[in-house]
């Protein structure tokens, strides 16, 4: 690997890294046409479809956030297989909001209330492996990111233990709510500075 540029380097670690975050998307898509192709199999459920909805947002926030690794200077076998961990990390999450079998829940909102824990806990550690991805990707990559970014993590790792305290629903709704409109906020930014 002496002789590998560091862009082609990124572009390998690109491409594992798109695999396991296309397994994810494609979790959640095949999910979502099985309630279109059996619309009696499972009722929809809001909370559930909020979840879905802001996975498969951050999916591909991470996509197009992990650009930025296009600029490191230099690349090891940690940071490859750090970048890996937290791929998967965002497919379990995947995998949570679609199981394989649900046939002993009363559909996927019960599934998720009851599994919610799992869930939390793996969203709280993609809070704090973006904090370790946006340290890899250097002082350029921070000083694009607004103060606002430095509020984020803490909040979303409070909202994280309060979802994973709470079965309400209602709370449950809200914090699905509050996250995805934090991301339309990312997204905005995202095309404001592009346009």
């Amino acid at each position: 690997m002496e002789n590998v540029t560091p862009q082609e380097l990124f572009i390998h670690v690109r491409i594992v890294m798109g695999m396991v975050i296309g397994l994810g998307i494609t979790r959640m898509l095949a999910g979502i046409a099985g309630f279109i192709q059996h619309p009696g199999r499972h009722r929809v459920s809001l909370l559930h479809m909020l979840w879905v909805g802001s996975i498969l947002l951050e999916l591909v926030l991470f996509w197009w956030w992990e650009f930025g690794l296009s600029r490191i200077p230099g690349w090891s076998f940690g940071i490859y297989l750090f970048l890996i961990g937290y791929a998967v990390v965002l497919y379990l999450l995947s995998a949570l909001l679609f199981p394989d079998n649900i046939s002993e829940y009363a559909g996927y909102e019960d599934f998720f209330i009851r599994r919610r824990r799992w869930f939390f806990g793996l969203m709280a550690a993609a809070f704090l492996l973006d904090i370790v991805d946006t340290l890899i990707k250097g002082s350029e990559h921070w000083s694009q990111l607004s103060g606002d970014y430095l509020i984020q993590v803490p909040i979303g790792l409070l909202l994280c233990l309060v979802a994973f305290v709470s079965a309400r629903r209602s709370v449950q709704i809200a914090l699905a709510s509050v996250h995805i409109g934090y991301q339309a906020y990312w997204i905005g930014r995202v095309v404001y500075t592009m346009g």
